[in-house]
């Protein structure tokens, strides 16, 4: 059987984050796969204006696309990206976070909201399996949310992460491929790629470093306070990237480690059932908004204070 693997790069090209992609790419081609990659800087892609056009529609269980598909390439890629077996992605990092030009487009993202589409016939399920690699010229410290970053991007289509890399210290243009170890790993991640999509979707796990992260659900190295959440639920602990709540504990050796309790993956957004949670929340506020004509009311009359008021500008 033949599988389609996507490469989607947001680098300079020829850069490290092309070259390492390619190396990954290369090993999934020599695994038997077809293999289509982009780099999202030749295409044309809006930022999104927050119409909520499609969340609307969402709450009201319709599908309206995005008002944008028609101006830009954003649809031209989904169509492709979501007919695929795997996707690895392959962004550079300049400060901290993925570059924006790949935020540009994953921001566009939901109104292909998947576990939506498929819920009211739109399209049909597929499984479909990510990597993974965020490229910087420093270490992690300079590349604290380039990982989650990019994991954040993921659930909407509902790509389940099997591996990810973060590839330090490489500032120069192709200076990934004096490290031989890195290419290695991008290789690596490529093997991975092609066992995952060999695997039956339900047995289907992690294959990147066992220990990677604080979050073992997700393997994401940021966690956060908790706080009471919209219905009322509570963790003193929650991972900031797929939403699994716990606490921390101390082990014996006097480690701390992140401990997801009975009910933490309630919501853990890395699932459909997990992300409907997220789609009730939305049909409360955004439905109980533009349903209730009052509180639109009250909003018009208030908001004209704002819409009237001008500073000078540049």
């Amino acid at each position: 059987m033949s599988y389609k693997v996507m490469g989607i790069t947001a680098g300079r090209k020829n850069g490290n984050s092309e070259i390492l992609l390619k190396e990954a790419l290369m090993q999934c081609e020599k695994e038997g796969a077809e293999v289509t990659m982009i780099n999202l800087r030749d295409y044309h892609i809006i930022d999104c204006t927050g119409c909520t056009s499609c969340t609307k529609a969402m709450s009201q269980g319709k599908n309206a696309g995005c008002v944008l598909d028609e101006k830009d390439d954003k649809k031209k890629i989904m169509d492709v990206m979501l007919n695929q077996d795997a996707v690895i992605f392959s962004v550079p990092t300049y400060d901290l976070m993925p570059a924006s030009v790949y935020l540009t487009f994953a921001h566009r993202s939901l109104s292909y909201e998947t576990s939506f589409l498929e819920s009211i016939g739109a399209i049909e399920h597929k499984d479909r399996v990510a990597g993974l690699i965020s490229v910087g010229g420093s270490t992690r410290a300079w590349q604290s949310m380039a990982l989650e970053g990019l994991q954040a991007t993921m659930f909407t289509t509902d790509m389940k992460v099997v591996d990810m890399l973060l590839a330090t210290r490489v500032p120069g243009n192709g200076q990934c491929l004096l490290n031989d170890e890195l290419m290695e790993r991008a290789r690596l991640m490529g093997a991975h790629i092609m066992e995952a999509v060999r695997t039956p979707a339900e047995d289907r796990k992690w294959l990147g470093e066992e220990d990677m992260g604080w979050c073992p659900n997700c393997h994401s190295n940021a966690l956060v306070l908790g706080e009471v959440q919209w219905d009322g639920l509570y963790y003193p602990v929650e991972c900031q990237v797929c939403g699994a709540g716990g606490n921390l504990v101390q082990t014996e050796d006097g480690k701390w480690k992140f401990v997801i309790q009975e009910n933490g993956l309630l919501k853990d957004r890395t699932t459909v059932a997990g992300r409907a949670k997220h789609l009730e929340e939305i049909a409360q506020t955004q439905g109980g908004f533009f349903g209730d004509p009052e509180k639109m009311a009250i909003v018009r009359e208030k908001k004209m204070k704002y819409v009237n008021k001008t500073f000078k500008t540049i």
